[in-house]
């Protein structure tokens, strides 16, 4: 039944200056009107609509105002160098003192944390595939530290 995401919605402060930040990430521009803007994740699949108003006041919580873009293994790997050549800042998550990517074993994926200009907090996540032996591992862990276990034997 389900087969993807069709959309999901943000709310920005300013939706020019939305519309240049999102570009900036190479999504397309679907369409816009004086107060929202649309733009393909996966062209003629999935959207994310940005509506200019006061609801971007709305303090940040997990379950309001963010979302994930999936993305590869390999683009998680280069996303720090990715977002500082489109000057984007990658941010911490929870607890963690580093931007840099990391990997969660027990829910099979990978993530990188950044802010739109509203403070809408956005991902890049991808799926990994986690050995048995691994998918106990309760604790974020760095890249390095995912592919030295990786690379050791059982």
């Amino acid at each position: 039944m389900i087969q993807g995401l069709y959309e999901a919605h943000l709310p920005v402060s300013n939706i020019d200056k939305s519309i240049e930040f999102y570009s900036k990430l190479g999504l397309e521009l679907a369409w816009k009107d004086e107060d929202s803007a649309f733009f393909w994740i996966e062209k003629e699949k999935s959207w994310i609509g940005l509506w200019q108003g006061e609801e971007y006041k709305t303090s940040y919580h997990p379950s309001l105002r963010h979302f994930a873009f999936r993305v590869s293994y390999e683009d998680i790997k280069q996303s720090i160098n990715w977002l500082n050549s489109i000057n984007v800042e990658p941010v911490t998550f929870g607890s963690r003192d580093s931007i840099e990517p990391f990997v969660r074993p027990y829910s099979g994926n990978a993530s990188v944390y950044f802010n739109d200009p509203d403070g809408n907090s956005l991902e890049l996540m991808c799926f990994i595939n986690v050995p048995e032996r691994l998918k106990n591992i309760s604790n974020k862990l760095s890249i390095e530290e995912w592919e030295d276990l990786l690379k050791e034997r059982e």
